[in-house]
């Protein structure tokens, strides 16, 4: 009988065994959940009828840091070669970019990292922080580190082993589709011409058709467009243009609104030292506010901004440029709780004006994306911008976190319902008109212009955000790919930016200063245990048979 259990035994280990090698069973008992992939990246793969082929660069003899990146994008792609049937399989392959022939084509920049050595000597390492998705022919790449202005290595590390599962997702999603989807920039009412906004359209390219145009007659002249951008304008809407809009949004279409909430005059401020600042009014006050939020026609100036150059000297023949405060031009703080903005740096702007979230329980959801600091200023207009005078009373600031760009997201009530078809559109293609409300949408506000417009320089258009005065690059383009990703995302990827998994860093300088008694402790401590439970061991022997 004995030995028919022990039979029993085997048999069902045996069993256990081969039933393991086809089911693999994982739990993910970490608090942040890094082990675990979201429900919609679970969907993307799951639609993959063809294998998947990834090609990491990050490769060679890495600092302890960037080998957990590596360590966290291998763990990532077996998560998701798990999920793969056979015939059309995940594979992740870890590859020299030097003989790499694909790698040479796409023309991706290594970085170079400067590293201090425990002896006081500077270590140069060049690390490539790439990879490539294929397939079924196409390619996209996928940057693998974050480096945002304000954050540590460390933390720009971490932020980039957060934001792998959505870099993946979206380079998988977009190799995955057949039709390229389409984004229209508005014309006809004074918006940024389009050198102005290259640098983002170039961006957007990566993802996106751009098209430019002006609104006519059709009330459905917008669709089969998946999102509608208005930079800048300085122009009134038509009603019949606001019906297009709001027709469009009515059936599901998202709109990034980049407007001022005043008018003024760069040109004007160069030559004279002054320019008038006058409300700017674009006939979307109505509309904006039945959609949820209100762009004042106030300006703000904040502590935390960019400097300009002043002529400091008396000396005509001899100028001294010194660099003063530019308050008008506020750094603008990115909110960590949005998928838009979480882990990217300030967003430079000039002439930003203050938003009002309105509406109350009206059923749309509304999220702060972009503030002040908490030294700000509020600038009713009329009013005067005056280079002169550099110096305000630093007591007037007394706002803080004050909102420059919401998001908005819900159904929204139409501007146009129970009122008649505006002069100026087809009334044959209007059908009856538009309903209460829209199906679901998002739009995205920001109140400052300059947040979407690239400066030009000999012809060629510099990067959005970049200020050339102090050489620094901001974050107004991530902001912007990442909105219009926001407001075109159907298949809830965009959350998996929110991921968060908790940065434990150990103390540098004690572990620098304590190194010795540390590798002693660890390696003694062990040793010394195991002694200690032999000898307990000996001695109840020894009681016991003695």
């Amino acid at each position: 009988m004995k030995r028919f259990w022990w039979v029993i035994a085997i048999v069902g280990v045996v069993l256990l065994n081969v039933a393991t090698h086809f089911c693999v069973l994982r739990l993910d008992l970490t608090d942040d959940q890094r082990y675990s992939l979201s429900a919609a990246t679970k969907q993307l793969l799951d639609e993959l009828d063809a294998p998947v082929e990834v090609t990491v660069y990050l490769t060679g003899d890495l600092n302890p840091s960037f080998q957990r990146l590596k360590n966290a994008t291998a763990e990532l792609l077996e998560e998701m070669g798990e999920l793969r049937p056979s015939r059309s399989p995940l594979k992740g392959d870890f590859a020299d970019p030097s003989s790499d022939g694909e790698f040479s084509k796409e023309g991706l920049t290594p970085i170079v990292i400067h590293e201090r050595a425990h002896n006081g000597t500077t270590v140069q390492q060049t690390v490539y922080p790439y990879a490539l998705v294929r397939y079924k022919g196409r390619t996209a790449v996928v940057s693998l580190l974050q480096n945002n202005r304000g954050m540590s290595g460390e933390e720009n590390l971490n932020a980039s082993i957060e934001n792998l599962e959505y870099a993946f997702a979206e380079a998988i999603h977009q190799v995955q589709q057949t039709e390229v989807p389409k984004v229209a920039f508005l014309e006809g009412h004074g918006e940024l011409p389009e050198q102005n906004v290259y640098d983002i359209s170039l961006a957007l390219s990566k993802y996106f058709q751009i098209d430019r145009g002006a609104l006519g007659s059709d009330p459905y002249a917008l669709d089969g467009y998946q999102a509608v951008v208005i930079a800048d304008p300085q122009m009134p809407f038509s009603e019949a243009d606001k019906y297009i809009l709001d027709h469009y949004i009515q059936q599901g279409g998202s709109v990034l609104w980049v407007l001022n909430g005043v008018r003024f005059s760069e040109d004007v401020l160069a030559q004279a030292g002054y320019t008038p600042v006058l409300p700017l009014d674009l006939n979307l006050t109505d509309m904006l506010f039945r959609y949820g939020v209100r762009v004042n026609p106030a300006l703000l100036q904040d502590v935390q901004c960019l400097p300009v150059p002043v002529n400091v000297s008396s000396d005509p023949q001899q100028p001294n440029l010194q660099p003063v405060p530019w308050y008008y031009a506020p750094l603008l703080l990115t909110s960590q709780a949005s998928p838009i903005t979480r882990n990217i740096g300030q967003v430079s702007s000039t002439f930003a004006s203050p938003v009002d979230v309105v509406g109350g329980e009206d059923g749309i959801r509304k999220e702060v994306l972009l503030a002040t600091s908490t030294a700000t200023r509020l600038i009713p207009t009329p009013a005067e911008v005056d280079l002169g005078d550099l110096n305000p009373d630093m007591s007037t600031f007394r706002y803080q976190y004050v909102p420059v760009a919401v998001a908005l997201e819900g159904r929204f009530p139409s501007v146009f319902a129970h009122r008649m078809v505006p002069e100026g559109i087809d009334d044959s293609a209007a059908g009856n008109g538009v309903g209460e409300s829209s199906e679901v949408s998002r739009q995205v506000v920001v109140a400052s212009g300059s947040v979407i417009r690239n400066d030009m320089q000999q012809g060629k258009a510099l990067p959005a955000g970049y200020d050339r005065y102090s050489g620094m690059q901001f974050a107004n383009r991530d902001f912007l790919v990442n909105a219009v990703l926001y407001l075109t995302d159907e298949q809830g990827l965009i959350p998996l930016r929110q991921k968060t998994i908790a940065l434990r860093l150990l103390n540098d300088r004690r572990a620098h200063e304590q190194r010795t008694q540390m590798q002693l402790f660890s390696t003694i401590t062990p040793v010394a245990l195991l002694a200690l439970i032999g000898l307990v061991v000996f001695l109840i022997r020894r009681y016991k048979y003695m």
